[in-house]
């Protein structure tokens, strides 16, 4: 607006006026700067008010009875804002973690590395979890001051120079966060919770389903109680009950296995308020290490009586149902001939969890193929395997063109010799594709399309995941047109074969990750162990952490 200055006298010349135009752009210049100045003073402030959260992923899950070793390459790292930007697009637990961040005004996310591994697999070589650590750790020193940090973990590493490289990770943390940071971790329920991994957080959650379909819930739940932990006087206190069983199973299933007592129990404390957390970790049988089992946990506000009461009160439901918790298996003859004899009565789904990628197996078992080669099996048959050397002959063939190869067994070939055999070469492909889950990217390497009379191979030259379809259905196979499908996964989401299928058989076949538990050879986790040991007792004894 222009103002009017009252000069006195009747009037102003043409050089007043021109003065007055001057003052009045001045004054209107030198108002808009003072609004300028105001307004970048009040962006500060509530910049200065805002409170940064660190957000550092990383996550393998291994069977250490896969001979075939895990490199740092079967990880894929990311460093900085494009840890934020990956996880935009999935629905994992950063991704839920940062839907919470995001409608929180006076929350500033700082993501400063991810390292995912492609799939499970074996033992971490050495070198290879030290510089992994060491990226990791150095992006923490570089990263600016902050008021909270989020991890999202597994729980189930293991490097040859190392059985609990979480906690490892989170005592390292520590030393360069500070002790006083609130730092909160999310894991797998099928993580080792070992007594490092809890004196390091302020506090922590876990899966509650399996087949897991809450990875994105249970970053939510997570960044939920990092904020509650920052923005109030909130002390946690840690109730942890170690249980010696190794399960697997259908009563595992959460919606409808006998499990959902005790997992259920730890939901509806949790959702009452009562508690900050709680849950149960089942652990992983193929990671054999020192504190492997299972473990209930209850995490409360200062409250450590109502902490252990209740952290007994799961495990003690989880006990009680601990020996329907296996998988009962169909000797590897009988299921390829139930296979046979039902050709054309609906898909026959052939279960080998004993090669269960997702699980930390090596993804080259060719016992099934071998066995329903062997009795002349004449209907269609679909089935993953891992085989980079026969990749490797396809594509110097070419589409169309018939090779000569061996399958199966260049990883582990002890227990699975490999299979020569004569295949047309369908299809070729980089082997890049997006989960079926969880629109994760997943890499199985460049993959073949392998056809042997009847049966279909989907052969890639690096594991990858097999929990749902996406694999086959990348590669232009429907499971659904096959009379029989080898599903190397101990259970998938119910839509993706079981609701379908005519029989659904679980096979006791080889493997690293064989729920033939006894057939393993532990030898380094806690003694007696149930299954692997008779009349196992349970004596529960609580241990309390607090920060």
């Amino acid at each position: 607006m222009k103002q009017i200055i009252a000069m006195g006298g009747g009037g102003f010349s043409m050089g007043e006026w021109r003065d007055v135009e001057i003052i009045n752009r001045n004054a209107s210049r030198l108002n808009r700067e003072a609004l300028d100045v105001l307004a970048y003073q009040q962006k500060t402030s509530t910049i200065e008010s805002m409170k940064r959260i660190l957000i550092v992923e990383c996550k393998q899950e291994v069977s250490t009875f896969n001979p075939a070793p895990s490199h740092y390459e079967d990880f894929l790292i990311t460093h900085g804002p494009a840890v934020e930007a990956m996880h935009r697009a999935a629905h994992n637990e950063v991704g839920g973690a940062l839907n919470i961040f995001d409608n929180l005004e006076d929350i500033e996310v700082v993501t400063v590395f991810s390292a995912r591994a492609i799939t499970s697999g074996g033992t971490l070589v050495a070198a290879d979890f030290q510089r992994l650590a060491a990226e990791l750790l150095q992006a923490l020193r570089e990263a600016p001051k902050v008021d909270g940090a989020y991890f999202a973990l597994h729980g189930a590493m293991s490097a040859e120079n190392e059985d609990d490289p979480e906690g490892y990770i989170l005592q390292e943390a520590r030393k360069i966060l500070g002790e006083a940071l609130p730092l909160v971790a999310s894991f797998d329920l099928h993580g080792i919770l070992t007594e490092r991994m809890v004196q390091h957080v302020t506090a922590f959650n876990c899966y509650r389903t399996y087949p897991h379909v809450d990875l994105y819930e249970t970053g939510q739940r997570a960044a939920k109680l990092l904020h509650r932990v920052m923005d109030s006087n909130v002390k946690p206190v840690i109730a942890k009950i170690f249980i010696p069983a190794l399960v697997r199973g259908n009563e595992l299933i959460t919606e409808i296995g006998l499990i959902r007592h005790a997992e259920n129990a730890a939901i509806q404390l949790e959702e009452s308020g009562r508690v900050l957390a709680a849950g149960l970790f089942w652990g992983n049988p193929f990671t054999d290490v020192s504190q492997l089992g299972s473990n209930s946990f209850v995490i409360t506000d200062g409250d450590a009586e109502l902490a252990k009461a209740e952290a007994l009160r799961i495990a003690n439901l989880f006990w009680e149902h601990h020996e329907m918790m296996r998988v009962p298996l169909t000797r590897l003859d009988d299921a390829a001939q139930q296979a046979h004899d039902t050709i054309g009565k609906g898909t026959t789904i052939l279960v080998d969890a004993a090669d269960a990628t997702s699980s930390g197996a090596s993804g080259d078992s060719n016992a099934i193929l071998r066995k329903l080669i062997e009795i002349g099996y004449t209907g269609s048959a679909l089935m993953p395997i891992v085989d980079v050397s026969a990749v490797q002959a396809a594509f110097a063939a070419g589409v169309g063109s018939t090779v000569k190869v061996t399958v199966g067994g260049e990883l582990d070939p002890q227990r699975f010799p490999p299979l020569e055999v004569e295949a047309y070469v369908h299809l070729l492909s980089d082997g890049r594709f997006r989960s079926e889950s969880f629109a994760e990217p997943w890499f199985g390497g460049n993959t073949a399309v392998l056809q042997i009379g009847s049966i279909t191979l989907v052969t890639t030259s690096r594991p990858v995941s097999l929990y749902d379809r996406s694999l086959f259905l990348a590669h232009g196979q429907d499971p659904q047109k096959f009379d029989c499908v080898v599903v190397k996964s101990p259970h998938c989401e119910p839509q993706m074969f079981h609701d379908w299928a005519a029989r659904y058989i679980d096979v006791d076949a080889p493997g690293a990750t064989s729920a033939n538990l006894k057939s393993l050879g532990h030898t380094l986790c806690p003694r007696p162990m149930w299954p692997l040991d008779d009349e196992v007792k349970f004596e529960p004894v609580v241990k309390v952490f607090s920060r």
